[in-house]
């Protein structure tokens, strides 16, 4: 990996994560990401978190075809024989190819932004590194034809009403994309790799815990969560997959100064991001938990004495429409952040970010010496929200810093490293 030197005792690496950050470097990879970002986000925008899926895909054709002409490290898809050209002509390429056959109603204006681009750093048409993109684009999208990330007409899944299943806290409406359980993954072997035991029986000392925990805590009305809580709480009630990739914008444009590099470090976290929401949604869908305010509401019919029913709780945000076990945001969260750890080589770098929720938040930017700190953060704050209990947390971070050391394992690794074996 070709990253600047730098010492970390004596320099703190700040990531402005704000809507107008101050990027003291590009590429065409951090470029499209962003383009790639926002495109995923044009209304009626995708269902739930399986824009995730998207953006992983484009970051993955994008890798492949600076690879083909980089050649440092092993490509995912497609190894393209004699690829030569602008490896920026290709990453552009690709990243328009990739978003044009997943969202084809942006075709026009995506080929404008293309264009524009094309024009605005000095790329000929005629660049040989365009239709490397292009080769690129054709092998990742063939390979996720029939991913089931795009299925037509599947059916609503409503739970059920059985003490402990979840239901709709809006009654009739279906869990959101349920068929994200069933996605081929993108560098795990299977949807259930990572799947952990079944959540706590409900008489049990973990369950009351928890139970009582997120009762008093993530309650809308809390008396016991204090002011700082309170805050992180609307802190973390955000777009994490915005948030983590203007957080790896910032970091390579800091730390990166080659976009072999930067390819790869894109490709990591998001593929390690897309397979933990697939993970997430697998766990979601095997056990059907329900969430704390069903919980509480019927606390009176657990079967658990330690467990005092409260039929009016509410929790501190509105309870997302889908089961508990696990946490889909601590599940993105973790491998985000342990693929970012695994890519830079190290716990402690200094990160700073600002919320997507500016507005009930009181600390708009919270600073991070660890991504470990990250991590905590997170499964804390879903307890504070309301919507989690903590073993939905806890096991959901641990999910998903699993997916990541698999990625980083098994996939983008160095044509030396390759050779060397």
């Amino acid at each position: 990996m070709k990253i600047k030197s730098y010492i970390y005792s004596a320099i703190a690496i700040i990531v402005f994560l704000s809507a107008k950050p101050v990027i003291t470097r590009a590429d065409a990879v951090t470029d499209w990401n962003e383009i790639t970002v926002n495109a995923t986000l044009v209304p009626p925008g995708r269902p739930g978190p399986s824009n995730l899926l998207d953006i992983a895909t484009v970051q993955l054709a994008v890798y492949d075809a600076v690879q083909a002409i980089e050649r440092d490290y092993k490509p995912y898809c497609s190894d393209i024989p004699g690829a030569s050209g602008s490896p920026e002509a290709a990453a552009a390429q690709a990243a328009h190819d990739v978003l044009i056959n997943r969202f084809p109603a942006q075709t026009a204006a995506l080929g404008a932004t293309l264009a524009n681009y094309f024009a605005i750093h000095n790329i000929s048409v005629l660049d040989a590194g365009i239709p490397v993109g292009a080769t690129a684009a054709a092998c990742i999208n063939n390979l996720r034809a029939n991913d089931g990330s795009f299925p037509a007409g599947y059916p609503a899944f409503l739970g059920g009403t059985e003490i402990g299943v979840w239901r709709p806290t809006s009654p009739g409406t279906s869990m959101t994309a349920p068929w994200l359980a069933y996605v081929t993954p993108l560098t795990i072997k299977s949807p259930s790799q990572f799947r952990p035991g079944p959540p706590p029986d409900l008489q049990s000392p973990e369950y009351t815990r928890a139970y009582n925990e997120v009762k008093s805590i993530g309650a809308i009305d809390s008396a016991t969560r204090t002011p700082e809580q309170t805050d992180m709480a609307n802190f973390w009630n955000l777009n994490y997959q915005a948030v983590w990739n203007r957080v790896a914008r910032n970091l390579s444009a800091a730390n990166v100064d080659n976009i072999s590099d930067s390819s790869r470090l894109f490709a990591l976290m998001n593929s390690s991001m897309a397979d933990s929401v697939i993970t997430a949604w697998d766990s979601k869908r095997a056990y059907v938990f329900w969430r704390p305010i069903t919980a509480i509401r019927n606390g009176d019919a657990d079967g658990n004495a330690k467990t005092e029913v409260d039929a009016t709780w509410s929790s501190f945000i509105p309870t997302p429409p889908y089961p508990d076990y696990t946490s889909g945001a601590n599940n993105v969260s973790a491998s985000a952040s342990r693929a970012l750890q695994l890519f830079f080589g190290t716990n402690e770098m200094t990160v700073s970010i600002t919320t997507t929720n500016t507005g009930p938040t009181i600390q708009d930017t919270r600073v991070f010496g660890k991504f470990t700190d990250i991590r905590d953060e997170v499964v804390e704050a879903r307890i504070y929200e309301g919507i989690h209990f903590r073993f939905a947390d806890e096991l959901a971070r641990r999910q998903g810093e699993h997916v990541a050391q698999w990625a980083y394992a098994h996939n983008f690794q160095s044509i030396e490293q390759e050779m060397d074996r």
